[in-house]
């Protein structure tokens, strides 16, 4: 899985008065929890940019006064009106010990249903998974070649030795359903 550095500085004080000079100053507060204690720290607003705003998932490097973290973003709350970072919580990574991450599906081939006219619904765009953070990938490959009109991508179907899913078994990624154009002219064909 990629990674992302993203530099700070430890906090001192993790007062009301203290976090909202540090977001004046454009920083953002940020805690590190999962390791003996959780770790106050702040970084620049611009460093989050590549983590945050894609839909790929990427574990975070963290660099404080020289001592190196790694951990994973666990969540983010943005401001309601400006949408700026206002607080973010990251997860530490341990080789041992197995993280459950969110990680996106991409469709790969071209399905022989949405061919003759069906029409794709990718109905889970993300899966939640659990692995040791060795073997998270970067994405899930669902392949859709054979999905005729009506048929069904199940998580069964994607199963993977290096990592479980949190979703039942029966959970559709995707699925290829009748369209209007096609269900006109299968009406024509008949009639």
């Amino acid at each position: 899985m990629k990674s992302i550095t993203i530099k700070g500085s430890q906090r001192e004080s993790v007062g009301k008065k203290a976090t909202k000079a540090l977001r004046n100053a454009g920083k953002v507060p940020c805690v590190l929890y999962g390791g003996d204690k959780p770790v106050h720290f702040s970084a620049d607003e611009k460093s989050f940019k590549p983590l945050v705003y894609t839909p790929d998932v990427f574990t975070a490097t963290i660099e404080l006064d020289g001592v190196t973290y790694n951990a994973v973003l666990q969540d983010i709350q943005f401001h309601p009106v400006s949408d700026s970072i206002l607080h973010v919580d990251f997860y530490q990574l341990f080789e041992d010990k197995a993280v459950t991450m969110d990680i996106p599906v991409r469709l790969v081939g071209s399905s022989k249903g949405v061919m003759i006219g069906g029409a794709l619904r990718h109905n889970l765009r993300k899966l939640k998974v659990k692995a040791l953070p060795a073997n998270l990938p970067d994405y899930i490959e669902a392949d859709i070649t054979e999905l005729e009109i009506g048929n069904k991508l199940y998580v069964t179907e994607l199963k993977n030795d290096n990592y479980t899913f949190l979703h039942p078994d029966n959970t559709v990624v995707a699925q290829v359903r009748m369209s209007r154009n096609a269900a006109k002219a299968a009406t024509e064909a008949e009639g």
